[in-house]
């Protein structure tokens, strides 16, 4: 059985394209967007996130081209597949998708909009420090 089920954070909006079948005129949609999915356990150093490729064809791509967008909570199931090509160097390029069966929002509207407003409250001021909201009570840790 192969069966895939994960939930993470779009890295960037969805890469979509349309295709089109064979000699017919019937245009097909595929989604492509990375998905970074929290790690369980980290060890010092290691990154805490895995960031996996994932494919929709059809309506699932039509429909994460129109709703999803980067930093969107979302549960997908599908299953992995495995492929290879040769690159413009010659190169053999093994790849790992995952091709999406369904998806999903994780967390309602609200909830992405209290994250973003979160994110933005300590977003970075320029000069590679992070904003210190006002109104913090806690000490900080150095003087």
């Amino acid at each position: 059985m192969n069966k895939v089920i994960l939930m993470g954070r779009l890295t960037r909006d969805p890469d979509v394209r349309y295709t089109q079948r064979n000699s017919s005129q019937e245009q097909t949609c595929i989604a492509r967007y990375t998905l970074a999915v929290d790690r369980r356990f980290k060890r010092d150093g290691e990154q805490s996130a895995d960031f996996i490729g994932c494919v929709a064809f059809g309506r699932d791509a039509e429909f994460a081209e129109k709703y999803f967008r980067q930093g969107t909570k979302i549960i997908i199931t599908g299953r992995i597949q495995t492929g290879s090509y040769t690159s413009r160097d010659g190169q053999k390029v093994y790849t790992t998708d995952i091709v999406i069966e369904e998806q999903e929002f994780a967390e309602s509207k609200k909830a992405a909009g209290q994250q973003d407003a979160q994110n933005t409250a300590y977003s970075e001021n320029g000069d590679g420090f992070m904003n210190i909201p006002d109104g913090i009570d806690e000490k900080l840790p150095f003087s």
